[in-house]
């Protein structure tokens, strides 16, 4: 009888311990659908951004006779803070974007949709970064989408008899 009590006290704990860990997850998580939604928000602001910004630099100011210079600049003001506040609200929630340029590939956290000749870096490098990543805590919410190296020279057997 008082193995069969222990017994079903251990399950009772395990249960409040399962309950409390799924619990914490689902409001740790709960914003990760509506986050993935937005993020073609950000990267289209975030592009808009920069096409702007790079507009802007080449626009000859000295030949503006309809103010127009005035109120681009306000506007790139004004798409550049709503950059960053999407960017501040995001890490409140802990939503961080991650751009992984120069790293070694990880299939688990980036999306390889071509490949790069360069034998002046490892292969398996990142090379180029078409979309940054996000991660929602530790959590991956989008794969960076990136271009990787070929032809360098390879890492993978020291990293496979090393760990293995």
């Amino acid at each position: 009888m008082k193995d069969k009590v222990l017994r079903s006290y251990a399950e009772m704990e395990n249960v409040i311990a399962r309950t409390k860990r799924e619990s914490e997850n689902s409001k740790k998580y709960a914003v990760q659908n509506f986050s993935k939604s937005l993020l073609d928000v950000a990267d289209n602001l975030a592009r808009a951004s920069s096409v702007v910004k790079e507009s802007f630099s080449k626009l000859d100011t000295s030949e503006d006779s309809s103010g127009a210079v005035p109120l681009l600049k306000t506007l790139l003001e004004g798409v550049d803070m709503t950059d960053k506040q999407l960017g501040e609200v995001f890490k409140k929630f802990g939503v961080e974007r991650f751009d992984p340029l120069n790293e070694k590939f990880d299939p688990d956290k980036h999306f390889a949709l071509f490949q790069i000749p360069d034998p002046s870096k490892p292969s398996g490098t990142v090379a180029s970064v078409v979309k940054v990543g996000y991660m929602l805590h530790d959590r991956v919410l989008r794969p960076a989408e990136v271009g990787v190296t070929e032809g360098g020279p390879s890492e993978e057997p020291e990293e496979k008899s090393g760990g293995e």
